[in-house]
């Protein structure tokens, strides 16, 4: 049995939070992917993040939290790099993957000497205007950002999308970015229910009803006031038609008041958060699901879970979602992220303008593009060229005196 210390990739992961107990993209991904690479027999593996006690106990060890999530910042900074250090000094990496620029900053000077490997999930800074968050804040967030990104000497983006974000926004070079999209374990929804009438007894959704599902962090830049218009025009045509929006978030209150002005209670429901063990029997459950993004969407992993059910998604074409569908149904990704284009698109769908794939191909798509077994070796591909690249600079050069 090959020993940790004899593992040709030593592997520090930097995370956010710990998926199970903080839902997100970013946090999902750190997950999953920490998850697999503990499988691989090249790889040992220690990850550090924000989160409970549980987290080593959930991750075999591997993972372990510096802090609780809701420590003061000034503590859970501290934190971050005191536990980077400890962990740079007992585990001794040979490579540094980071995914969340704040609790990466602390421990920079640290790090320093040592391959750093930046997955960038999205513009910390950007996605705070998005949010109306003070000038301030989002400049200081930006100046932190590039901080961190000098010292990286690659990046992995979900899309083509985010790595133009990352060369104009932070003067990254494309050559240092590689595009490597979400990945999912597609054998996960072999075994859904092959009916949408069964999914919907188990959920308690109406049968009769066509039904869309928005699975999204209730915040501005969903596009989900953007839905909420666009359905107020459809509402006359197509009475029946519901939509059920699963998530929590800060714009809740807003929603609900919205649905109220507009006369919605009808067409739309709010269902709270969505654990992840019950997400495939609900997209299951859907005619389809819809993601209305207006803005900084880095790839959207819900589309591909919903393909993954054999369900389709209708997306806006923001960021990295119509790199996901329009390979595969360039009519389901709306003409621009406006209330005209989502509503125009939308009645296509309902009136049977536009066809809804096979499951079968939904699936075999996902299968075929962004299976797990597809994705995390382009991931180590990365981890291993950042790594050689750091070893071949470090050796001495020899050479005849002229």
């Amino acid at each position: 049995m090959t020993s940790l210390s004899t593992k040709p990739l030593r592997i520090l992961q930097i995370g956010m939070g710990w998926f199970p107990e903080q839902p997100g993209g970013l946090d999902r991904v750190y997950y999953e992917v920490c998850n697999r690479l503990q499988n691989l027999p090249e790889v040992a593996l220690h990850g550090l993040v924000a989160g409970s006690p549980l987290v080593a106990e959930q991750s075999r060890g591997a993972i372990r939290a510096f802090a609780s999530a809701n420590t003061a910042l000034p503590q859970r900074l501290w934190a971050a790099r005191k536990a980077i250090r400890e962990t740079l000094r007992t585990f001794q990496p040979n490579l540094i993957a980071a995914h969340f620029a704040l609790y990466t900053f602390p421990a920079l000077d640290a790090l320093r000497g040592k391959p750093l490997v930046f997955h960038f999930h999205g513009p910390w800074a950007m996605e705070g205007s998005a949010e109306k968050e003070r000038d301030m804040a989002t400049r200081l967030k930006k100046s932190l950002e590039k901080r961190v990104y000098q010292k990286a000497q690659h990046f992995i983006v979900l899309s083509k999308a985010f790595q133009e974000v990352l060369a104009q926004e932070y003067s990254i070079p494309r050559d240092r970015i590689h595009i490597v999209p979400g990945g999912i374990e597609v054998e996960r929804y072999a075994d859904l229910p092959r009916d949408k009438q069964a999914a919907r007894r188990q959920l308690g959704w109406p049968l009769e009803r066509p039904v869309a599902l928005v699975v999204r962090r209730l915040r501005r830049r969903m596009g989900l006031e953007l839905l909420l218009h666009s359905l107020a025009r459809l509402k006359e045509s197509f009475p029946e038609f519901l939509v059920l929006i699963a998530g929590k978030g800060p714009l809740s209150p807003v929603l609900e008041t919205l649905i109220q002005q507009l006369g919605l209670q009808n067409q739309v429901r709010l269902i709270g958060f969505l654990p992840d063990e019950q997400l495939p029997i609900a997209y299951c459950a859907a005619d389809f699901t819809i993601v209305p993004t207006v803005a900084l969407e880095g790839f959207g992993l819900i589309t591909i879970e919903s393909l993954a059910a054999g369900t389709p998604a209708l997306v806006t074409p923001i960021g990295g979602l119509p790199e996901v569908i329009r390979p595969f149904r360039p009519e389901w990704v709306t003409e621009a992220a406006t209330e005209e284009a989502l509503t125009e698109r939308l009645r296509a769908v309902l009136s049977g303008q536009i066809p809804y794939p096979p499951a079968l191909e939904c699936q075999e798509y996902v299968r075929q593009n962004f299976d797990w077994s597809i994705i995390l070796p382009k991931i180590v591909q990365v981890y291993t060229l950042a790594m050689n690249e750091h070893r071949s600079a470090a050796q001495p050069t020899t050479g005849k005196p002229t």
